[in-house]
């Protein structure tokens, strides 16, 4: 049985961090080309550009918002016309995967640098190609990690609390599919089962957002990079990364996948949509009371979603529920790396019985 990890070439993290993109551009190409959304290219960005300048030439184009095929195509199209050697993608994660999937249509390498902590997009060899609306279409399963990760606590520090708070929710699924993954001896993310190393940094994961979730929390609403805020970017990010692609998925992004289906949740993050989903899978798969409640509680210390109401669904009825549960059941979904027959139905009662408990927990 062969066994498969797979990692981004160098994983660099800190405050200040940024003062090396130059540098570290230079490394890898002489004339780069950088994929910002509107944050990083108007808030961020501006600081850097004359130390970036000093080390190589780079065209800045700003991300138009959804990680689709026709985004994809324009930005190709534009790397081919400014002539650039290596992508840099810097914001938020649907920025970044677009980067990573012009890198690769171009076969060029890639920088990530991303300027929130709310999902572990950065460090993945894929990316999640969503259709010009915002609905979910596809994996894009790519031959390689990004060559190089750069993540400056300081920035993160200073972004929205709630980006934090989404990428606890993402991180928050890694250990439970990895862990559905491993027992059954199903593939991750290379078709393959994973090593040791990826099922111990996916536990890792979980125990870190426990352990430091609350305290990073607070740290990020002060503005302040503390150890704490470091961990917790970290496994956002990195112990995420590696946990989901290594290690493998199962029902919680599945859910997730089946809940863009809505239109009410669009207006929510990656992160808040995986959390209900991970509510789900402890119904699913009949957890126990005491994890249940564990999980639970920490959604509710950090304000990540425990109900339906808080990822755009207050008035969803049966037959949208349905659509849910139907879609996280598709035919090649990662719902079907978990350890009990799938069915809708049975996605169904799960989900409303999640929804449920939240609620009842919130009247408590």
């Amino acid at each position: 049985m062969l066994k498969t990890s797979i990692f981004p070439g160098r994983y660099t993290q800190g405050p200040d961090a940024l003062a090396k993109l130059g540098e570290e551009l230079a490394r890898y190409g002489k004339k780069g080309f950088a994929v910002c959304d509107k944050y990083a290219l108007e808030e961020i960005l501006p600081t850097h550009k004359e130390s970036i300048a000093k080390a190589t030439e780079v065209v800045y184009e700003q991300f138009q918002g959804e990680c689709s095929d026709e985004e994809i195509a324009r930005l190709v199209f534009a790397v081919k016309e400014k002539g650039a050697d290596v992508l840099v993608g810097v914001g938020g994660g649907k920025a970044l995967d677009t980067a990573k999937a012009v890198a690769y249509e171009l076969k060029l390498p890639v920088i990530i640098v991303p300027t929130i902590a709310s999902t572990d997009a950065p460090c993945s060899a894929l990316s999640v190609i969503y259709e010009a609306d915002g609905t979910f279409k596809r994996y894009l399963v790519l031959p390689k990690n990004p060559d190089l990760v750069l993540v400056d606590s300081a920035v993160v520090a200073q972004a929205p609390v709630r980006f934090l708070v989404a990428g606890m929710g993402d991180a928050l699924s890694t250990w439970f599919e990895a862990e559905s993954c491993r027992v059954k001896y199903a593939g991750n993310m290379t078709g393959n089962v994973g090593t040791m190393s990826a099922y111990a940094l996916a536990e890792l994961c979980y125990n870190t957002l426990l352990d430091y979730g609350v305290e990073a929390k607070i740290s990020a609403e002060a503005g302040a990079v503390t150890p704490a805020l470091e961990r917790v970017i970290e496994a956002n990010t990195l112990l995420s990364g590696l946990g989901f692609e290594s290690g493998g998925l199962g029902a919680c992004h599945a859910v997730h996948n089946g809940l863009t289906a809505l239109e009410g949740t669009h207006a929510y993050y990656h992160g808040e949509k995986v959390a209900i989903g991970v509510l789900t899978e402890l119904f699913l798969t009949d957890k126990e009371p005491g994890l249940m409640d564990e999980v639970y509680g920490f959604c509710e210390a950090v304000g990540l979603p425990t109900t339906l109401a808080e990822v755009g669904l207050e008035n969803a009825g049966e037959e949208e529920l349905r659509k849910v549960a139907q879609k996280a059941c598709a035919q090649g979904e990662t719902i079907y790396n978990e350890l009990v027959p799938i069915t809708a139905e049975a996605v169904l009662a799960a989900l409303k019985a999640a929804d449920a408990y939240g609620r009842k927990r919130k009247k408590a």
